[in-house]
C-alpha cells in the first residue's frame, strides 16, 4: 500500500474492513494520539485555542514485560484490554471519540530516501513501489509501503526525492488488531519518529541537519531531520532502563533504590561519596552511547547527499534529546563535553503552545519529554497543525 503527504499505514484496510470511505474519513472526526511503546501506552488529545492547542487529555499506563517485545505484540489479547482502558482512566477530559493516530515501531521500520526522475503523481505511486525493491531487504510481498514526497527548501529541476518506509504486514496488522479488539479506530498508524519530529521540529522546519536522540525506556532512536524532513533513524539497545541497571550492578542494590539514586544524583554531583559512585555506573553506558552518536553521525554525514537546503550543510548542527532519559541531570553537558557539538533538551510544545502563555501546561516540562512521540500523533490527530511554509524556489 503507497500513498501521497503523510504516511498512514490504515486508512486502505479501513476503508475496506469498516466500509469507511475518504469522504467520510475527510470530516476530520476528533483523534486522539496514542503512543504504543514495548512498556507502556501513552494517549493525548489536543483541542484548538487561541494562537495554539491545549492539551485537553493525557494518561500513562504501563505495559507488562512480554506484552511487547522489541514493537512486537506476543500478547495481543492482553494490550488490547489495556487499551480499552484508556479514555475512561484518561487525565484530564474524558476522551469520547474511538478514532486514533496511534504508533508503530520504530525497530521495525525501514526508511530511506529515494531519488526518482520527475513525472506525474499518477505515475510516482507505481514507480516507488517499483524502486522500493531495490532498497527493502525484504519481500515486498510481506512488507507494507509507503511515502511522501520530501518538498526542497531550495528546487531542483531533474529529480523528486521520496521517503520511502516499510513495516512487517504482520506488524501492522498485529497493531490494526489490537485497536480494533480494545473498541478503537485507527484514522493513521505511523513510525514513531515522523511523530517525534513533528512534536520538537518548530513549524517542521530545519535549516541545517539536526540529529534527535530519543532516550526511551528500552532503547534510544536516533532520527536526523533537515529541511522539512526526516532524512535517517536507526535505533541502539542503550537505554533509560540500562542507566538503572548499571547503577544497579555496580552498587549492588535493588533496581528501584538504583532508579531513586538516578534521578537524585544522575551526572551533577560526582563530589560526594555516593554521587561519585552513581557517576561511575553511569559512565560505561553512556560512553556506549557517545561511542553510537559519533558512529551514526559519521554514518550520516558520509552518505548525506543532496538535501537540497538553502544554505548546504551536511554536519550535524545540534543535538536534541527527548523522551524519559534525557531527564538525567547533567546528560546534555555531559555529551556537550564529549561531543563538541551544541546539544539541548528538547521542547514537546514548541508547536502545541501559543507563544503568549497565560496558562501553565497540565504536567510538567520533564514529565512532557516522556510524552514527545504522543504530542506528535496528538499534533497529526488534530487536523488543523499548521505545517511549514511553502519552501522558497
Amino acid at each position: 500500500m503507497c500513498g501521497k503527504g503523510a504516511f498512514s499505514f490504515v486508512k486502505v484496510r479501513y476503508n475496506r474492513a469498516m466500509s469507511l470511505n475518504f469522504n467520510f474519513l475527510s470530516l476530520h472526526p476528533d483523534a486522539f494520539g496514542l503512543d504504543i511503546s514495548d512498556l507502556s501506552v501513552k494517549a493525548a488529545q489536543l483541542k484548538k485555542s487561541k494562537g495554539g492547542f491545549f492539551l485537553s487529555s493525557f494518561g500513562e499506563f504501563p505495559i507488562a514485560s512480554g506484552i511487547i517485545e522489541r514493537g512486537q505484540i506476543k500478547k495481543e489479547e492482553e494490550l488490547a484490554e489495556i487499551l480499552k482502558g484508556v479514555r475512561s482512566k484518561i487525565r484530564g477530559e474524558s476522551i469520547k471519540t474511538p478514532y486514533v493516530v496511534a504508533s508503530l515501531p520504530e525497530e521495525q521500520a525501514f526508511l530511506q530516501i529515494v531519488q526518482l526522475p520527475r513525472m506525474s503523481s499518477q505515475d510516482l505511486e507505481s514507480a516507488v513501489r517499483f524502486e522500493a525493491e531495490n532498497y527493502v531487504p525484504y519481500s515486498l510481498d510481506t512488507m507494507e509501503i509507503d511515502f511522501e514526497q520530501v518538498v526542497p527548501v531550495v528546487d531542483h529541476l531533474n529529480h523528486t526525492d521520496v521517503l520511502l518506509a516499510a513495516l512487517p504486514k504482520a506488524t501492522v496488522e498485529s497493531y490494526v488488531a489490537a485497536l480494533k479488539a480494545a473498541g478503537l479506530i485507527p484514522l493513521a498508524l505511523e513510525i514513531e519518529s515522523l511523530a517525534v519530529t513533528r512534536a520538537l521540529i518548530l513549524r517542521e522546519t530545519a535549516p541545517v541537519p539536526v540529529l534527535v536522540v530519543d532516550l526511551g525506556a528500552t532503547r534510544t532512536s536516533f532520527i536526523v531531520f533537515a529541511g522539512y524532513s526526516l532524512r535517517f533513524t536507526a535505533s541502539i539497545a542503550v537505554s533509560s532502563l540500562r542507566f538503572t541497571q548499571s547503577i544497579s550492578e555496580s552498587l549492588n542494590i535493588e533496581f528501584q533504590e538504583a532508579e531513586s539514586l538516578k534521578i537524585q544524583y544522575g551526572l551533577e554531583d560526582p563530589s560526594g561519596v555516593l554521587g561519585k559512585r552513581v557517576f561511575e555506573a553511569l559512565v560505561p553506558p553512556l560512553t556506549d552511547l557517545v561511542e553510537q552518536i559519533k558512529k551514526h553521525i559519521n554514518y550520516y554525514e558520509s552518505h548525506a547527499g543532496h538535501e537540497h537546503l538553502e544554505h548546504p550543510v551536511s554536519t550535524i548542527q545540534k543535538i536534541i534529546l527527548c523522551g524519559g532519559g534525557a531527564n538525567l541531570k547533567g546528560i546534555a553537558q555531559f555529551l556537550v563535553g564529549e561531543l563538541r557539538k551544541e546539544v539541548g533538551i528538547g521542547n514537546p510544545w514548541v508547536n502545541i503552545l501559543p507563544t503568549s502563555l497565560k496558562k501553565l501546561p497540565p504536567i510538567s516540562f520533564a514529565e512532557s519529554l516522556r510524552y514527545t512521540t504522543a504530542f506528535g500523533l496528538a499534533l497529526r490527530a488534530a487536523k488543523t497543525y499548521d505545517k511549514s511554509p511553502s519552501p522558497k524556489s
